[in-house]
């Protein structure tokens, strides 16, 4: 009886949501994770899942069962962690989902750069702008841009990400310089559809005064390279971040509308489980990301 094999096996069953799954990442027969699952709540003599035809829920039992051996199996996996990572350098699999267009732009160089000093690292990338969840789905970290909710993860904040109003000089010269956010209403607007509300956008005026204006939106998109091509083309006025936006806008291939008014900030986050005790691999790859942003961030300066 290997009781840590047990619960290795039932945080899996959980953190997938489902046997089949579970049995797929342990590499083990489903007919074996069934049977082991069955034998673990006779020998606990409680029922840990409620079993329906489409999923598996915690009953209280295995809740409390689930965040013990969450823990257990952490410490183990950081005592030999600190043991071998006395002898030997950073080494296995880190599993990222990153936002897009953010990550093409500005993780590559950082990622590149944590290989070339950790070699004996390997990443599995996911770029998508959908919110992953990170336990069922099985990744270890996640670059997030948003105003994070209340959850149960852990984050740490990367960057700011700010946001300006732009058009192209061809679609200026046809409509016109909007002087206040009022005007945009009159506007052509291209708009980010993975927000709660894509043709509302708030600002500050310069006195700190906030506000929001509706907008015409003519085109709305879930990809924000797609909007950025299609403003550069002179289809309208976009609210973008300046990730986006420094090159064109130094290049005078857009131009900013209202820059003296402040839009939206948010934040770049690391996102990862809550453990007691961080994977040594992402811990390294948090702090590395850190430093990499710390500060004004390249693309604002």
């Amino acid at each position: 009886m290997d009781r840590f094999a047990d619960m290795q096996m039932f945080v899996r069953i959980v953190e997938t949501g489902n046997i089949s799954a579970a049995a797929e990442r342990l590499q083990v027969a489903k007919s074996a994770v069934s049977r082991r699952l069955a034998e673990l709540e006779g020998r606990l003599g409680a029922q840990l899942l409620h079993r329906t035809t489409r999923r598996l829920n915690l009953t209280d039992s295995g809740r409390a069962y689930f965040e013990r051996a969450q823990t257990i199996l952490a410490d183990l996996d950081e005592a030999e962690a600190a043991v071998s990572q006395a002898q030997a350098a950073l080494k296995g699999r880190l599993r990222v989902a990153l936002p897009l267009s953010f990550g093409l732009l500005h993780l590559t160089r950082p990622i590149k750069d944590f290989m070339a000093l950790h070699p004996e690292v390997e990443f599995d990338l996911d770029f998508n702008d959908r919110q992953i969840d990170l336990m069922q789905e099985g990744f270890d970290l996640a670059i997030r841009i948003a105003n994070l909710p209340d959850s149960s993860l852990i984050a740490r904040r990367l960057a700011p990400i700010r946001h300006l109003v732009s058009a192209s000089p061809e679609y200026l010269q046809k409509h016109g310089m909007p002087i206040r956010p009022q005007e945009l209403s009159q506007h052509v607007c291209l708009a980010y559809s993975n927000l709660a509300n894509p043709g509302v956008w708030q600002y500050r005026t310069p006195d700190g005064t906030p506000g929001s204006v509706q907008v015409p939106v003519k085109l709305k998109a879930n990809n924000g390279d797609f909007l950025y091509q299609a403003a550069l083309a002179g289809q309208g006025l976009i609210l973008h971040p300046t990730f986006y936006l420094r090159e064109a806008l130094h290049s005078g291939k857009l131009v900013a509308v209202l820059n003296d008014h402040v839009w939206p900030e948010i934040n770049a986050y690391a996102v990862y489980p809550p453990t007691r005790h961080l994977s040594s691999r992402v811990r390294a790859l948090v702090d590395f990301l850190a430093q990499r942003f710390d500060g004004e961030p390249e693309w604002d300066r």
